[in-house]
């Protein structure tokens, strides 16, 4: 079973390419290396999940990726195209609430077509569309406070998908559920990501989360964010939650853990340094 890719950067077959990137910050304490000459390949269709540490620049990753953050070195292309801001081959998943709650289901979903000028009758067309694909049928008319977290997180999954991004990120997007709901929606995240063949990119700092969705994760280490190690999960397609209880699901997870207690370790100490300096 293999289980260790290569680390650096990985190719010309890539839709979404990272090169190189680094990303300082000026902080009270002085110049902050955030991520450090991180490179990485996402092939077409992929599912590549991001996790580390604490402090180890996963989100500041994602928002360089996603065009958010600028000043930075190294490059991010999608299909041969620099990232120089926000892209439109690319959508976004955040950690926090995002549903207008004054918008129904429905208008949620359609309000990035909207804005883009689509007719009212094909932009509600495909909002149930994806409405349906993220399983909330009959539930169109409803708004945000009458669905669960975990139903207000698939209605920002929709309104992503709605836009037909060639790559989807998504940052910590399940971190608010509890540990049923992750990993049931996560069933449906796969569902989707099959259907689609949506090219994915996950940051997380859930190893079950992780290796239950992902064809590869990255393992950064603690700040400065590297890459410390890429692992292939070898477990059969399609995939459901059900292989959480199986053997090789164990072998990953403890692989795994076994580089994120060695860095969150070395964070631990860091800190305790400089608490004691």
């Amino acid at each position: 079973m293999s289980q260790v890719a290569s680390v650096g950067a990985q190719g010309s077959d890539g839709i979404l390419v990272v090169d190189d990137i680094v990303k300082r910050f000026e902080t009270a304490e002085g110049p902050l290396t955030a991520v450090d000459h991180v490179s990485l390949s996402v092939k077409p269709g992929e599912f590549l999940a991001v996790i580390g540490p604490s402090g180890c620049g996963k989100s500041t990753l994602f928002n360089i990726v996603g065009g958010l953050v600028d000043s930075y070195e190294g490059t991010v292309t999608v299909a041969g195209d620099r990232v120089r801001g926000p892209h439109p081959a690319i959508g976004m998943v955040f950690q926090e609430e995002s549903t207008f709650p004054w918008r129904s289901v429905i208008d949620n979903v359609a309000f990035p077509l909207e804005i883009t000028g689509m007719r009212k009758t094909e932009r509600l067309e495909r909002a149930s569309h994806f409405i349906s694909l993220v399983g909330l049928d009959g539930f169109e008319r409803r708004y945000p406070a009458e669905l669960s977290g975990g139903m207000r997180q698939r209605v920002s999954i929709a309104r992503t998908l709605a836009s037909e991004p060639k790559i989807l990120l998504m940052d910590e997007p399940f971190a608010a559920l509890d540990e049923q709901t992750r990993l049931l929606l996560g069933d449906k995240v796969l569902q989707i990501q099959q259907e689609l063949q949506q090219t994915t990119l996950l940051i997380t700092h859930n190893i079950t989360e992780a290796v239950q969705l992902a064809d590869r994760i990255l393992v950064m280490t603690y700040r400065p964010g590297r890459v410390k190690r890429i692992v292939d999960i070898d477990l059969p397609r399609p995939r459901s939650s059900e292989i959480v209880s199986s053997e090789a699901f164990g072998h990953y997870v403890a692989q795994i853990w076994g580089d994120l207690r060695e860095e969150a370790s070395r964070g631990m100490r860091d800190e305790e340094t400089r608490r004691k300096a």
